[in-house]
Parts: structure tokens; sequence; C-alpha cells
């Protein structure tokens, strides 16, 4: 692996490589024993260019692990009513598995209605109050992807959060409150802070951290001398001009391991998506 001053990386490029492949096996599998193939439908509204571009690299991820890729695009006028009843037929459609809305769908929309809108069997960006609450509580279901694949990366470095202190930066319905959850019933001890939380408790907050994720989506919000010495930090943001939401240089210079931006906590919420397509296929084809 390649290494900073101190810290290792974490590669999510070539982990979340091979968990298509294996999911490209297993979607292989149920298309041979069923032949039905598994199927994400992904639903696109307006023409935003930077959801333009994640919604073709989601489709050309799909046929690697084959998986149907069906795409719906709306125009940006399309109203709340038009795009729930949109996800209601594809919901109640059995040639589909799952179904991914891209987001921001705009500001004339309920989002969060739109969410709703998607059966929780087919639900594979847990996205859903009802995913949320069955992730927390344990229970079979599907969890928001970005969390997901951090959970993955944990995991592959040998990461145990039991007992650790894990401090989640962000509180977001699909990153940041799931992402506490995840590490909370791994044992963890999680602190939430965000934007709204003072410089100074956050700055003490994170010198404590063995774990910190950053979720806040501001470049570069978590300075480098904040981290403790030894610390495993996600960076699960993404701004302009490939920017995460930690100061990577600085915090590179403490931390044990660190995700890159790109290349570390993106390539896995992509994978985690088609893995829990085929979870899906399997559960509503019978198979498991």
């Amino acid at each position: 692996m390649s290494t900073t001053a101190s810290a290792r990386l974490m590669d999510g490029s070539g982990l979340a490589r091979r968990l298509v492949e294996e999911t490209a096996a297993r979607a292989a599998d149920i298309t041979g024993r069923t032949g039905t193939q598994p199927c994400l439908a992904t639903v696109l509204v307006g023409e935003d260019p930077a959801s333009v571009t994640y919604v073709r690299m989601k489709r050309a991820r799909c046929e690697k692990a084959g998986i149907r890729s069906r795409h719906v695009e709306l125009p940006a006028t399309t109203t709340t009513e038009e795009l729930v009843a949109v996800l209601e037929d594809l919901s109640q459609d059995p040639e589909v598995h799952g179904i991914l809305l891209q987001h921001p769908v705009g500001p004339h929309i309920d989002e969060r209605a739109a969410f709703e809108a998607i059966a929780p069997e087919k639900d594979v960006d847990g996205v859903t109050t009802s995913s949320f609450a069955t992730m927390s509580f344990g229970l079979p279901g599907f969890v928001s992807c970005t969390p997901g694949g951090i959970m993955r990366l944990l995991d592959a470095y040998d990461v145990d959060p039991a007992g650790k202190r894990a401090v989640v930066v962000g509180r977001s319905a699909i990153l940041g409150k799931p992402a506490g959850m995840l590490l909370l019933a791994r044992n963890a001890t999680v602190t939430y802070c965000h934007s709204y939380t003072p410089a100074a408790d956050l700055s003490a907050a994170l010198r404590e951290a063995d774990i910190v994720v950053a979720a806040v989506g501001r470049p570069r919000f978590i300075k480098g001398e904040d981290i403790k010495p030894g610390a495993v930090v996600i960076d699960a943001g993404y701004n302009e001009g490939n920017v995460g939401d930690v100061d990577f240089d600085g915090a590179a210079e403490r931390a044990s391991l660190i995700t890159p931006v790109p290349g570390g906590v993106g390539p896995m919420t992509i994978a985690t998506l088609l893995a829990q397509t085929v979870d899906a296929a399997e559960r509503q084809l019978g198979l498991a």
C-alpha cells in the first residue's frame, strides 16, 4: 500500500473492485438459476452535470457487475407528485429489484416524500425512514450506501470499532446519522459534531477520537492538528477540486489510516449499492 508521512492509505478503489467482482459472480449465479438478471432502476430529475456524470458512472458499474440498468430521465420541471408516481410504479414493477433516486432533485421537490415512495425491499440506496429504522435496530434491510461502504473499509483494514471513541462530523439523513448508528451497533462510543458545533468543542472531540468520519460537506473543515495520533480518518466529503472535508496533508502526519479523496469512500459507495441490488434480487426471487 501507498504511504504518506505516517498514515497508510485506505484503498477504497481496490476494495471496491474486488466487491464488484464478487457481486458480478453472484449476479451471474442468479441469472443462471432463474433466467432473471438483477435490475437497478436509476431516476434522474433535471440535467445537473454532476448528477448526470454520477448516474452514467453507476450505469457503467452496473454493466461490469452483470446488473441490468433501467434509466428514467425526468425534466427539471417535474413535480413532487409526478416523481412520487414514477417511483411508486417502479416499486410495483417485478422486473425492477432496486431503485436509486439521484439526489439532489431540485428545491421545488419534497425530497423526503420522493424517498418514501420507494418500496423498502427495493431501497438499495438506504434512503427511506424504514431502512434507517431497520439499520438502527439491526434488523434485515438495507444500509445507506456511503456509511455501509465505510464499514466495509474499516473491516478490510481490521479496524474494530468496539470500545473506540468515534466522532462523526455531519448529520445528514443518508450519511452522518446512519454512519454513527452503524458505529454504535459495533460498540463504538459515538459523538456527533456538525457545522454548528463550536470550534473549540469540535477540536476537543476530535483530539479524543480513535475514529473520525468526516461528512460535513465543507472543504478541509477538519484540521490536521486536531487529529489524535494514531487515529483512523475516514473522509466522506467531496468538494470542488477533488478536495475532501479533511486537511489531508496535516491529518496524514498524525493518523494511522486515512482515506484519500478521490479513491477512498466514493468507490465503496457505488460498490455497496451494487452489492445491495443483488441482495435485493436474491430476496425478491426467493433465493435468500
